[in-house]
This record gives C-alpha cells, structure tokens and sequence, in this order.
C-alpha cells in the first residue's frame, strides 16, 4: 500500500525554506509539539542540520519555532528510533506492534515505566497522543495508538 502525505501551503513553504537554507530535499514536514519535523534521507540528516546546528539556529530563527531533522523511516524496523527521534527527550522503554489476524489492522503500543514520561507522551488532552497517532499512520499504516 502506498503511502499518501497530505501537504497544504504552509508546509510547501516551509519545505521550500528548508531546502534553500539546507541544501537538502525534505521527503516530508509536520508539526508535533508545537515544532516542525523535516524527514531528510539518512545520508542526508547531518547536511541538513548543518555544522554546530547552524541550519536548524538559522531556520528557527526564521520561523519562530522549534526544528527537528529526523531521518526516513526503512520500515518497521526503524520505528523505535523514528519515535523517540520525535519524542525526545521524552523516553521510553519499548514500542511493539501488535497486528490482528482477522482484520491485518496494526496497532502500536508505546511501554514507559516512568508515570511522567507517560503524561507528556499523552499530552494535554490527548494532543500529542493524535499528533503521533498520525504520523505513525502516514509512516507505517498503524491505525491506532495505546500508551501504557
């Protein structure tokens, strides 16, 4: 199944800046936490944040928000170090998939021991538990998300 990106204006205009500051094509832009996330190829992360951060500082700047270079995902494989790429400096102990027999749906369960890393994956009225439901959605065709 093809994954389908839905861009509106604003990201094209912030992609576009990213690459005439970076140099580097973004694949994809989203918002989580009130930050941009730019997806680079992963040859491409250190290019794109540049020496001594200078990029990121620089496109910040700009914007007026907070930045974050992550890499493209190759797969399932990756999805621990997608997420708490995004998520840091929150942390957590595992992230599984579940996927049901019957229905082929996959769901994805993040474990954390610590009861405050819990409350900030889970955000103020779930906010940022639907921000990362859906980027893990467009990513990785999970449909739904439990925090435990």
């Amino acid at each position: 199944m093809a994954i389908t990106k839905k861009f509106d204006m604003q990201f094209i205009r912030y992609m576009n800046l990213f690459g005439r500051v970076t140099r580097v094509i973004a694949s994809h832009c989203f918002a989580y936490n009130n930050m941009l996330v730019f997806v680079v190829p992963r040859e491409f992360v250190q290019q794109a944040i540049g020496r001594n951060n200078s990029n990121l500082k620089t496109l910040s700047n700009i914007l007026g928000k907070r930045i974050r270079v992550v890499s493209k995902p190759d797969g399932l494989k990756d999805l621990k170090n997608f997420v708490s790429t995004i998520v840091s400096p929150i942390e957590f102990d595992k992230v599984e998939i579940v996927e049901s027999p019957e229905t082929r749906i996959k769901d994805a369960v993040i474990t954390t021991s610590n009861r405050e890393s819990k409350a900030m994956l889970i955000g103020r009225d779930r906010a940022r538990e639907s921000e990362l439901k859906a980027i893990l959605e467009q990513y990785f065709e999970i449909k739904n998300l439990r925090i435990n």
